[in-house]
């Protein structure tokens, strides 16, 4: 597959585009870990094999001269994935906030020496026209990209297809980020066929996530309905016991006062 000799303005829009969602898709996602103080139902394990898919990706984007965002995209997209993983190690397996940054941090580290050595090692290649490495490249970060979007589907499964922990906001930003990056190699002169099937892939196991929570929340309808009537019941005696509460406590300061008054008025006519 030989790489791209120029890219279109309309490839290099939608690509900015593509990139821009990926550089903050993350972002409610670790907003989100941070204010609940709990990774729930958010596989620490996706966020990892996503921080390594950026790995591939990232060599796979730059030797194929895809267009600046779309390489400029895995080595975000690693960064917020690892930020995320740090936090799945502190709120769900109780490490200290400075051992799990730590270790994300080397991950990081570690995980941009290998593009590096990477990109080095097979460009030349790629320049001589053997293209199989680099196919062998795409393949992996293909596999890694949707390995990632796999564990989501135990959490789901444990919970009769409810999603729980995975932030809708980030989860939608994402899914367009895949969109935008896909038609933004449609547009080049040469369409990339892995990079493709990278963004399809994330389409098609995000789309899944989106599926089965909307039919949790019509399967469940009835019974939600039921709870959240019940929970109103339950909660109306306390406040009417509340209310009958002031109100005693008013009629007796009237009566103290009322007392008060009439001591106040014996007083004076014996005087």
């Amino acid at each position: 597959m030989p790489a791209q000799e120029s890219i279109p303005p309309a490839a290099n829009v939608l690509g900015t585009i593509g990139t821009v969602l990926w550089c903050v898709q993350l972002i409610p996602q670790i907003w989100c870990n941070y204010k609940n103080k709990s990774t729930e139902g958010l596989p620490g394990i996706m966020m990892l094999v996503w921080g390594l898919a950026g790995v591939p990706f990232g060599a796979y984007a730059v030797i194929q001269n895809l267009n600046i965002p779309i390489q400029i995209q895995p080595q975000v997209f690693a960064s917020l994935s690892l930020i995320s993983w740090a936090q799945c190690l502190h709120y769900a397996s109780g490490w200290a906030v400075w051992s799990s940054s730590l270790l994300a941090l080397s991950v990081a580290i570690a995980c941009a020496g290998t593009e590096v050595a990477l990109i080095l090692t097979l460009q030349p290649i790629y320049d001589r026209g053997i293209e199989w490495p680099m196919l062998v490249v795409g393949i992996i970060a293909s596999i890694l990209l949707a390995a990632g979007l796999i564990p989501p589907y135990f959490e789901i499964w444990k919970r009769r297809g409810r999603v729980v922990g995975i932030d809708f906001v980030f989860l939608t930003i994402d899914w367009l980020g895949a969109l935008f990056s896909i038609m933004s190699l449609v547009a080049q002169h040469t369409f990339d066929y892995l990079g493709g099937v990278l963004y399809l892939v994330v389409i098609v196991l995000e789309s899944g996530i989106f599926i089965s929570h909307w039919i949790w929340l019509f399967r469940t309808r009835k019974q939600r309905k039921a709870e959240k009537e019940a929970n109103a019941a339950a909660s109306t005696p306390s406040e009417s016991s509340s209310s009958v509460d002031d109100a005693k406590s008013r009629i007796s300061d009237i009566a103290s006062t009322t007392e008060s008054n009439n001591k106040d008025v014996e007083v004076k006519q014996e005087v």
